[in-house]
């Protein structure tokens, strides 16, 4: 076992020994404790996609009303990642321009609130995260991703459009055309290869293998961006 993954689950197990919420989950909802986890480990900073990926591109929905809730749900459109998976995603970036591709990020790092909200309206755990166990998206290790044509900025074609809770966003869904799956297929392929693995439900739904290690989280977005 490396140091870093041995640091990161001794750190989740005293934590978890220490403090529960109502679902006995940890989650890490004071500046001070992730402050103080940044500095006995730097790959648990959550770091800002937009200053760590040249190029990349958001449509944070979750910042507006349009989306599943039909509410702001994020009060900025930001996203972040712990700092190794969005090194990750960093290379994904750069392999998709050697193809005139690139990146288009819908969601990363999620407060623990939003999937306690999300999950009030819609309560599909095939969709929608169980607070019971919390998100990978609370723990800054999933990211909610499209292709982009570089020269167009427009996104390529995909089975569904962002959220689209139906059987058409499963990952084995093929009624579509062939376009449509190869870009799919692309996509998982690429992202494979940097070690992110694809949701069962949701084809623009990404994990970052590891993410066991670390903990969930509730702060804000302008939490983490005053944090340091």
């Amino acid at each position: 076992m490396n140091n870093f993954l041995f640091t990161s689950i001794a750190l989740l197990l005293f934590a978890q020994a220490c403090k529960t919420d109502h679902h006995e989950l940890y989650i890490v909802n004071t500046t001070e404790e992730y402050r103080a986890q940044v500095a006995e480990n730097p790959d648990m900073q959550l770091v800002d996609l937009e200053k760590h990926i040249e190029g990349i591109l958001l449509d944070i929905r979750y910042a507006t009303e349009d989306n599943f809730t039909g509410e702001v749900i994020y009060t900025e459109p930001k996203a972040f990642l712990r700092r190794p998976v969005a090194d990750a995603l960093k290379r994904v970036q750069d392999s998709l321009a050697h193809y005139g591709l690139g990146l288009l990020v819908y969601d990363a790092y999620r407060p623990y609130a939003a999937t306690v909200k999300f999950f009030e309206v819609y309560p599909d755990p095939d969709f929608v995260a169980d607070p019971r166990y919390g998100s990978r998206h609370n723990r800054g290790c999933a990211v909610d991703v499209t292709l982009i044509d570089l020269a167009t900025g427009l996104e390529i074609p995909m089975p569904t459009d962002y959220d689209e809770f139906t059987e058409r966003a499963h990952p084995e869904y093929m009624n579509f055309p062939e376009e449509v799956i190869a870009n799919r297929s692309f996509l998982f392929e690429v992202m494979a290869h940097h070690g992110f693995t694809h949701y069962p439900t949701e084809w623009w739904h990404f994990d970052y293998n590891g993410w066991e290690a670390f903990p969930l989280m509730d702060l804000s977005f302008e939490e983490l961006i005053n944090s340091f």
